[in-house]
């Protein structure tokens, strides 16, 4: 039964899914407004924020009139019973509440998020990132882990790694061989801080380290990182490519033929139209077949581009939460071990001393790396780099590795981290030259 269907037949018998967010900023606010709608067959019946009035604020945006403030498991089943929503500032809550099927996990945090999604995982729930921080970092061990559970875990569509997975999946089923895969993408500056950033921020009403991430490639890089390890295409080098274009058909000529043939690639198209969403490249070989494709207008091949011109987070997460939950299907998720990373690099000269303030800051981006060249230069993920205090000076646009930086308590993420490490270990090389330019602002995304 396809999902729509499904979904239909949940909402006329009245037994919908029951989903729970953790996270009420920016993302977590458009995502109650869809999901309160509401959308057929699911009902949004609890949200957990460290900032209740952050959480009351997504209700209210949402046009809910009443929910119920509550401290424990037991009284959210109650209130959920009656049919009220509930809110705490406990993500706990949700993750042992009864009366909740799915759990989304939209805060873009690492070390709360984790410990969230292992507790829901412990409790039965399936689980959606909205959260490219945590899975490109552990997203492998957190799937051993939600399988051993007997969940789902999985990364929504509607961010683009979810929506190029979506059409590469497709595609697949039509019997195409595709070779790269990728976001369309309207600028990259690595050099962005949140003074650069502060204007926007404040102007769309978002968390002003978020936005910087999303302009300096360091978001860019970790949206890669999920596609590639629910892939296994590489990356070509490390950054990526990133062609500009002026149309994204234009890529299927401008990414190196012997790697997408040979490895697979995640990569980017920049600044092309539509200048949005998330595109796939295939490559079909056969002249009969070339013949047909040219004459629907795909071009000469032999790689053809096939694209989604939108990225809708807040709308295409309930396609994701009805896929887990009915079919137990992943949107996007890794299929082994990590393919690839996102690692360190100076924004600037730093001195010895200085404490990284991690993604999104004034001190460092993150760059997507193949996971084999990262490990063999001992390279920082960004997203255990915050907190550190380096040891030595680093010059700007150089990788930072951990020697370069004072060993921070091991929280859980770098315990997951590790045996995610020990778990699949890659044969270590080199890593590619960098042979990396800052790209010329032309906007934010």
């Amino acid at each position: 039964m396809s999902v729509d269907t499904a979904l239909q037949k949940l909402e006329a018998t009245n037994r919908p899914i029951r989903v729970g967010m953790v996270g009420a900023g920016a993302t977590g606010r458009a995502i109650a407004l869809q999901l309160a709608t509401p959308v057929l067959g699911m009902r949004l019946v609890a949200i957990a924020n460290r900032t209740p009035e952050h959480g009351e604020r997504a209700l209210r945006e949402a046009g809910v009139e009443r929910w119920s403030r509550v401290d424990s498991p037991h009284q959210a089943e109650a209130a959920i019973a009656r049919g009220l929503p509930v809110l705490t500032d406990d993500p706990s809550v949700l993750t042992h509440c009864e009366a909740i099927d799915v759990l989304v996990e939209v805060t873009g945090t690492v070390e709360p998020a984790a410990r969230v999604v292992l507790d829901a995982f412990d409790h039965g729930k399936h689980v959606v990132l909205v959260n490219a921080e945590l899975d490109s970092l552990i997203g492998p061990i957190l799937k051993a882990r939600a399988d051993q559970a007997g969940v789902v875990v999985t990364h929504t569509d509607g961010d683009e790694p979810g929506v190029a997975m979506t059409l590469l999946r497709y595609l697949r089923t039509l019997g195409l061989r595709t070779v790269a895969a990728g976001n369309i993408k309207g600028m990259v500056d690595y050099y962005r801080t949140p003074e650069t950033q502060r204007a926007f921020a404040e102007k769309h009403d978002q968390d002003v380290k978020k936005v910087t991430s999303f302009a300096d490639s360091t978001k860019l890089s970790m949206e890669a990182t999920v596609l590639a390890n629910a892939t296994g295409f590489q990356v070509g080098r490390r950054g990526m490519y990133g062609p500009p274009c002026g149309y994204v058909r234009e890529i299927a000529n401008l990414l190196p033929a012997k790697q997408m043939l040979e490895t697979g690639l995640v990569d980017y198209a920049l600044g092309a139209a539509p200048h949005t969403g998330a595109f796939v490249v295939v490559h079909e070989d056969s002249p009969l077949k070339k013949v047909q494709l040219a004459y629907y207008k795909l071009g000469d091949g032999p790689f053809y581009v096939f694209y989604t011109p939108f990225h809708l987070p807040h709308l295409q997460i309930a396609s994701t939460i009805g896929r887990a939950a009915i079919h137990r299907d992943p949107t996007v998720a890794p299929i082994a071990g990590p393919v690839c990373e996102v690692v360190t690099v100076a924004k600037r000269d730093l001195k010895a001393g200085e404490r990284l303030d991690g993604i999104g800051g004034f001190c460092t981006y993150g760059l997507i790396d193949n996971a084999a060249a990262a490990r063999g230069m001992a390279a920082l993920p960004i997203g255990l780099s915050e907190g550190r205090v380096l040891r030595r000076n680093v010059a700007k646009d150089e990788v930072l590795s951990f020697d370069h930086a004072d060993a921070t308590p091991g929280g859980l993420v770098e315990k997951l981290w590790h045996e995610q490490n020990a778990r699949w270990p890659v044969a270590k090389h080199g890593s590619q030259e960098s042979s990396l330019q800052p790209v010329p602002a032309a906007g934010v995304r």
